[in-house]
């Protein structure tokens, strides 16, 4: 009979398991400061700067940069004590924020701290992410990442408007600081977690007698890679996720063309729909959260495949703004089961000591695809218009679900059967 403590709802989880909760806790605070301290950014950027490429650059530093990074970034969390490289990340964050908030530099030099600042973020999202199955049963696996889905998500929608509320009391420089002081607090929090040490595995056969650090973490990187390619379910959910977001990733571009040109709506309107898919995600992760024992992961993430792309291809059809509303809720809800069937899958099949290196590196591969789809999607919303541009990013994304519900249970059926080994 299962353990009816592994098999926890997600708030008796969260109750009863205090080292999860600290982790939940920290993510937060943290996810809470980065909201707020990216509308301070986006803020001095637009007021000091004043151009349109300006923020387009600030926003490139935030997200792109970090995605060249990702092997050695999941190298990291695979080679050290994932508590200490996790407290580590926060205060150096916190630390970079500080100095922005201090000097509210130059473009150049904020550009350069931002990027260096989400290259240490981009180390600590593997690392959080691989040290979830060392604190949870692997039977509440996915009502674990459906917590943090929730409050990270609702992080993500309260930011904005608590950046919004405080602006009204403090400076730009001061909501700086009070992010900066959130990687400080989740630090702390951090820091009361037992020891996140790595199992040993062949993480540790890629570093030769006599080499340096950095040689050593260069050929776990290449492991890490290498474990991409060879790992049938891995690289199956790689390509397809890349593939779906590569389709989609253009909403973020298009949303405001089709409320504000197409359907007539108001700066307001606009805004709301993209709340849409926001608010979507968090009825989504709580439905997951109390249906997960029914569900299968790799079922989990075609549905999420198919239902986000859906709602993009009938918001491309809305003949008002309320219906478009109402079609990006639908979006939300396919993204929150991408977001617990991937990780949770990812956690069960991949190696302990794999973990960081596998997670740094989908999610690398998934940005850069998002930064094509804003390029290309841009393209065709230019040659276009939102309509079409949203019908064929949905009508893109079904077919890779289509794809992926082909190819992604056989090759998770064949690793659980014993008819494939995962690359050690």
């Amino acid at each position: 009979m299962a353990d009816p403590v592994a098999r926890a709802p997600m708030r008796a989880l969260l109750a009863g398991n205090r080292a999860f909760r600290t982790l939940w806790t920290a993510r937060l605070i943290s996810f809470l400061g980065d909201s707020v301290g990216l509308i301070a950014l986006l803020l001095y950027t637009a007021s000091h700067f004043g151009t349109g490429l300006a923020v387009a650059l600030l926003l490139l530093a935030g997200d792109f940069v970090p995605g060249l990074l990702s092997p050695v970034a999941g190298a990291v969390s695979d080679r050290w004590d994932r508590r200490t490289v996790l407290i580590s990340c926060e205060l150096v964050q916190g630390g970079l924020i500080a100095v922005i908030a201090v000097t509210l530099p130059s473009l150049p030099l904020l550009l350069f701290l931002v990027a260096i600042q989400s290259c240490v973020a981009a180390v600590f999202q593997p690392a959080a992410r691989a040290a979830v199955p060392s604190l949870v049963p692997d039977a509440s696996l996915d009502r674990a990442n459906a917590a943090i889905g929730f409050g990270t998500n609702g992080m993500d929608s309260a930011g904005p408007l608590a950046g919004a509320a405080l602006l009204a009391l403090l400076s730009v420089r001061d909501l700086l600081l009070a992010d900066a002081g959130t990687f400080v607090i989740s630090a702390a929090l951090l820091a009361t977690l037992p020891g996140l040490p790595v199992l040993p595995g062949r993480q540790k056969a890629a570093a030769r007698p006599g080499s340096s650090p950095a040689a050593a973490l260069l050929a776990q990187a290449r492991d890490g890679l290498r474990f991409l390619w060879q790992d049938s379910a891995v690289r199956v959910i790689t390509l397809v996720f890349c593939a779906v977001v590569l389709f989609n990733g253009v909403d973020d571009v298009a949303l405001v063309f089709l409320a504000r040109h197409t359907l007539h709506g108001s700066n307001s309107a606009a805004s709301l729909v993209y709340a849409g898919a926001g608010l979507g995600m968090l009825a989504g992760f709580l439905v997951i959260a109390r249906a997960a024992p029914l569900l299968s992961m790799p079922l989990l993430i075609v549905a999420g495949y198919a239902i986000s792309s859906l709602g993009n291809l009938l918001t491309g059809l809305s003949a008002a703004i309320l219906a478009a509303l109402g079609f990006q809720v639908i979006r939300g809800l396919g993204i929150a089961a991408m977001d617990v069937g991937h990780n949770t899958l990812i956690q069960r099949v991949v190696p302990a000591g794999m973990l960081g290196r596998v997670f740094g590196n989908v999610y690398g591969a998934v940005g850069a695809a998002a930064g094509l789809s804003y390029v290309f999607g841009g393209l065709l919303l230019d040659a276009t218009n939102a309509r079409v541009t949203l019908i064929v990013a949905g009508a893109g994304g079904l077919a890779s679900a289509a794809v992926a519900a082909i190819v992604l249970p056989r090759a998770v059926a064949a690793r659980a059967s014993g008819h494939e080994r995962a690359p050690l």
